[in-house]
């Protein structure tokens, strides 16, 4: 139980300035501003638009901020893989742990509450020590920000992904483009998943070919087998190089096998297309035929300063922009992806500034969405659970 907390004279995205009660971890009433007497607790929200907590649906804090340490790869995704394998054989579970807090803290410092993060089966004797120290940090944290972890793998031997399950491991995740049998590894997922009673997570089609088969593959095999747990396909990038028509026809299916899609712009954009000089492709999923499907449609961070990303400062708000510039989405829509959209695939209750919600808010300094997105100013009060979690405040000076 917390001790409610009164929000002063927050902007609301449909433009009301209201005061908002917390309590026992929801958001018991919104008023208009100074209609609720003083309280105990009280933190002023004037000049600040108050929005869902963004979730991030897809991290890899293993990976994370490894870039000055791997060297400069050149920028391509296989080159990008090899790094990684390369740094990975070294990396043990000290390091891991020491950048994947730092990389968490740095999201629950831009509001988000939520992660969901893949943990690599790595080479060397102790493969799964990188998942061993997400585990340990999803229990050291969990009073600040809930972590799902995926096991993420290309064809590894099923005795370890057992063993992942067993330790604990929320999902199983897999890369079927990347497998020598993309059909086998879907079904051998689909299989192992329903086994553990664990939820689904893959990276499907990184790659620009039309004819990718991942997210056709796993549509038709969770509706085949009946699956009910929670399945999530990231990536997704061919849908957005296949004739309108048929990409159409792969959402629709889609979203009749209830599978959340994640697009994850920052990664993607950079590390896609570098073989076409010119007419580049943007390399992102097709967002609006996913969205006209019915597709539970999220948007992620993906990669922060790793081999595959030199840049990116898990900011939700950073990928919200890049959807509305390079994935043509409205504001509102970029910011669904990052909010409601990211906590809906990640399987979460609704969060948000508004009676019955969950208390899992973000205030950002600015007056509407646009602005914020915009600016993406660091003056941000996190709270989680009607808690406050993190707190940033900037003071500029100009002369």
């Amino acid at each position: 139980m917390t001790s409610p907390l009164l929000l002063r004279g927050a902007h609301l995205p449909d433009g009301r300035v209201c005061d908002l009660l917390l309590e026992d971890g929801l958001v018991r009433r919104v008023v208009p501003a100074g209609a609720l007497p003083a309280g105990p607790g009280e933190l002023d929200l004037t000049g600040h638009l108050l929005l869902p907590a963004p979730a991030e649906p897809h991290a890899h804090l293993d990976k994370a901020l490894t870039w000055d340490l791997v060297g400069a790869p050149p920028g391509d995704l296989s080159s990008a893989v090899a790094a990684w394998r390369t740094y990975a054989e070294r990396a043990d579970e000290r390091d891991v742990a020491d950048r994947a807090r730092r990389a968490l803290d740095q999201l629950v410092a831009n509001g988000v509450t939520a992660v969901r993060s893949h943990a690599d089966i790595l080479p060397g004797d102790d493969p799964l020590r990188g998942l061993r120290a997400l585990l340990r940090l999803r229990d050291e944290v969990r009073g600040r920000v809930t972590v799902q972890i995926a096991v993420l793998h290309v064809d590894a031997p099923e005795r370890l992904l057992r063993e992942a399950l067993a330790m604990g491991a929320d999902l199983l995740g897999g890369c079927p483009h990347l497998s020598a049998d993309p059909a086998g590894a879907v079904e051998e997922a689909v299989s192992l998943a329903a086994e553990f009673g664990v939820g689904l997570d893959l990276h499907a089609d990184e790659n620009l070919d039309p004819a990718s088969q991942d997210l056709r593959l796993l549509a038709a095999a969770v509706r085949r087998r009946g699956f009910t747990g929670p399945v999530t396909a990231g990536h997704c990038v061919s849908l957005g190089v296949m004739e309108p028509e048929e990409a159409a026809r792969v959402a629709k299916e889609t979203a009749r096998a209830d599978i959340g899609v994640v697009t994850l712009p920052l990664t993607n954009l950079g590390l896609q297309g570098r073989e076409h000089p010119s007419s580049t492709p943007r390399g992102l999923t097709a967002v609006r035929a996913l969205l006209d499907a019915g597709v539970r449609l999220a948007a992620g961070g993906d990669n922060v300063r790793d081999p595959f990303n030199p840049v990116g400062r898990g900011d939700p708000l950073e990928t919200a922009a890049l959807l509305v510039a390079a994935g043509h989405l409205t504001p509102p829509e970029a910011v669904h992806a990052v909010t409601a959209g990211a906590r809906s695939v990640l399987g979460l209750p609704e969060a948000g500034p508004y009676e019955g919600a969950v208390a899992d808010l973000l205030a950002v300094r600015g007056a509407s969405l646009s602005e914020v997105l915009g600016t993406a100013g660091p003056d941000r009060v996190v709270i989680r659970a009607g808690r406050v979690v993190s707190r940033t405040t900037v003071v500029r000076d100009l002369y």
